[in-house]
């Protein structure tokens, strides 16, 4: 019997990567605002809601906007986004992704996403993983962002397994602060795992998942 029934994975840059597509909107936008925006900055957006990056970036602002405006802004931000996410395909899934999730479905574990993004189940179309979830909570289904749970504590409930018997794939701080703040095990993948040393595992390959299973 395995520790966990569940896994519960993050999209961007775990699953496939859009931070390049994010990058190019929000420039965009800070472009016809006339504020500073660069890949510094951009980092600070990772794994941030749409809105509380649109903060981050206005903190170069110089001059005040409304509420109704910040929408304005945001929703065209994500319309250049999602122009630009009609060009995925599943030449974008990350290497590993799908035979890793084959073979953990094989093996009865369940399969959950996790994303604060309002285009997760878009994206996960584009690339034609659609079908390979159990449950899939994003940023149309939650009221808070991560750090805060409530993303991996949905998708928890859509699987009916219970917090402490699913683990989290994440790539980001937040991310994994937001796993334990649900009493969730978590995985570090990618460049974060070389630093982490808040998960509970570090993962460098996707394959590395499997030996987290097969201990």
């Amino acid at each position: 019997m395995y520790k966990y029934e569940a896994v519960i994975f993050d999209l961007d840059g775990v699953i496939c990567k859009t931070d390049k597509y994010h990058y190019l909107a929000w420039k965009h936008i800070a472009d016809e605002l006339n504020i500073e925006f660069n890949q510094e900055i951009n980092k600070r957006l990772l794994g941030v809601s749409r809105m509380e990056s649109f903060d981050i970036i206005l903190e170069k602002y110089q001059g005040q906007m409304t509420d109704k405006e910040k929408i304005k802004w945001t929703d065209q931000k994500n319309e250049y986004y999602r122009s630009m996410l009609s060009q995925m395909s599943p030449d974008d899934i990350l290497p590993g992704v799908k035979e890793v999730m084959e073979s953990l479905r094989c093996d009865g574990i369940k399969l959950g996403l996790g994303s604060s993004s309002k285009n997760a189940k878009y994206i996960l179309h584009q690339i034609q993983l659609d079908d390979y979830f159990d449950g899939v909570c994003d940023g149309n289904d939650i009221t808070h962002s991560k750090p805060n749970p409530e993303v991996f504590v949905k998708t928890a409930q859509l699987l009916q397994c219970e917090a402490s018997r699913c683990l989290v794939v994440e790539d980001a701080i937040a991310g994994i602060e937001a796993a334990h703040a649900g009493c969730m095990d978590c995985a570090a993948f990618g460049s974060i795992a070389i630093s982490s040393l808040k998960a509970e595992y570090n993962i460098h390959a996707f394959s590395d998942l499997l030996a987290v299973f097969r201990k």
